[in-house]
C-alpha cells in the first residue's frame, strides 16, 4: 500500500509565537524560511498543520 505524501513549506517566520507553536514547526522538521519538507498525509501530520495555519502551507498533495 503506497502512502500518500504532502510537501509543507515554512513561510512565516515564528518570533513572537507560541512556544507551542516552535515546537510544532520543529515537529515537522522545519527549521528555515522558504524550506519545503515532505511527510506522510496522515491525521497526525494534518493536525500539525492545522495548528498553525498561519506560519506553514501545503504546496503539495492538496486533497482536502
Amino acid at each position: 500500500m503506497k502512502k500518500e505524501k504532502i510537501h509543507i513549506q515554512y513561510v512565516r517566520s515564528a518570533i513572537g509565537c507560541s512556544e507551542h507553536h516552535k515546537r510544532v514547526l520543529r515537529g515537522l522538521g522545519l527549521r528555515k524560511l522558504k524550506q519545503v519538507v515532505v511527510r506522510d498525509d496522515t491525521p497526525q501530520i494534518r493536525g500539525m498543520i492545522a495548528t498553525i495555519p498561519h506560519l506553514v502551507k501545503v504546496v503539495k498533495g492538496e486533497t482536502s
